[in-house]
């Protein structure tokens, strides 16, 4: 079946960045135009492709040869640096390896005991006793990026100047001026660091990055700087805003959430779920490397393709009653960390960041719930979703 390409106004696009609810679009996306072809969108000011359903999405990802990540070196790339984002074939597998070992699930568990828990039961312990807190403010938005500075190797009292510095850098192609002014300002405060870790390597990832060899080669500042500059907001904005989503989901679940305080073994169910159903980044930007098609839909050599992986996780051919948050699912692979050759590196430090996270939440702040004083939290967002704000008030501890 050949899906014809509907353009602006027939088929409108318009979803503002940081309030926007873009999901009831891509639902009808998937009915009507599961391509769609606008004349510009958010990150590129040239004709491009959205791609909704899943089976499309699956594809573009891991045809690696046919869809270019060499996009991302355009927009995200003018603010992070040389990118491992914008490699391919074997460069990227090459560079890839170099910081694989640090995030695999088995050498993560060290950081457990070590940085994790601590991490969060520090925050924890600072709202404990008072029985009434916002949870975006006090928790999720400090916990990943103090999780992220310590196993890079930065130190922890400057995680909430890295977690400005990230935000801005993430939406720099928004906002040009701030993102290349945070992007030169997390180099500046990283240099340092990075010539003391050149003569006195520590057990971090900055001392396993700047005396890494690639080919007998070191290397260069620029990708030390590149790597730099994409693991901390990613590894701090991610797992932020997706630990917003899954405490959302359980304050407006009740019921779901007796279960899971009575049972903890519930709680890696209500991860995947909550990946599947509110996924912190929606989408991730590809090109074409020649003239294709996408379902039937034909697209030009050069043309940018956003993979709307978000709308993916929603397909109804893929899934039950999408909109819906239910942890009983039967288990079902989704594409919130991506697949092929650039899923997400760190997905197992995700995974392990929520479960010890929720975990020490219903354990430290008992009969949590939503405060009926307090806005209700609402996910919100176009390519990055999650809560400003999750009032809540439990028994003082």
């Amino acid at each position: 079946m050949t899906t014809e390409p509907v353009t602006q106004p027939e088929f409108e696009y318009e979803v503002d960045f940081t309030t926007g609810q873009p999901y009831p679009i891509w639902e009808r996306a998937r009915r009507e135009c599961p391509v769609i072809h606008t004349e510009t969108s958010g990150m590129s000011d040239r004709p491009s492709y959205h791609v909704t359903r899943y089976a499309d999405v699956e594809h573009v990802l891991r045809d690696g040869t046919t869809f270019s990540s060499s996009i991302n070196a355009e927009h995200i790339g003018q603010f992070m640096g040389e990118l491992i984002l914008a490699m391919g074939g074997a460069e990227h597998r090459a560079y890839r390896n170099l910081v694989a070992h640090a995030f695999r699930a088995s050498a993560l568990e060290r950081w457990d005991a070590q940085l994790i828990r601590p991490t969060i039961t520090r925050l924890l312990d600072d709202i404990a006793p008072a029985g009434r807190a916002d949870l975006a403010q006090a928790v999720t938005s400090k916990y990943p990026v103090q999780v992220i500075c310590g196993i890079v190797g930065v130190p922890l009292e400057d995680s909430a100047q890295f977690h400005q510095w990230a935000e801005l850098i993430n939406t720099g192609p928004l906002h040009p001026d701030r993102g290349h002014e945070a992007s030169q300002a997390m180099r500046d405060y990283l240099e340092p660091i990075v010539e003391d870790r050149r003569a006195h390597p520590g057990d971090d990832l900055i001392s396993d990055l700047v005396h890494a060899e690639i080919d007998g080669q070191r290397l260069t500042d620029e990708k030390i700087y590149g790597f730099l500059r994409l693991l901390l907001p990613a590894g701090a904005e991610t797992t932020y805003r997706v630990m917003g989503n899954a405490l959302v989901a359980l304050l407006t679940h009740p019921g779901t959430m007796a279960e899971v305080v009575a049972d903890r073994s519930l709680l890696p169910a209500v991860i995947e779920e909550t990946l599947r159903w509110e996924t912190s980044v929606t989408q991730v930007s590809r090109v074409a490397a020649a003239d294709t098609e996408i379902g039937g839909c034909p697209v030009e050599a050069g043309a940018p393709v956003s993979v709307i992986t978000g709308s993916a996780n929603h397909d109804e051919d893929r899934y039950d009653a999408p909109e819906e948050w239910r942890i009983d699912r039967p288990p079902q692979n989704h594409v919130a960390f991506g697949t092929g050759q650039h899923q997400c590196l760190g997905m197992h430090l995700a995974r392990l960041e929520l479960r010890v996270g929720l975990d020490e939440i219903l354990t430290r702040l008992p009969n949590v719930r939503l405060d009926p004083d307090a806005p209700p939290p609402v996910i919100q967002g176009f390519a990055f979703r999650g809560p400003d704000a999750i009032g809540v008030v439990f028994d003082p501890s």
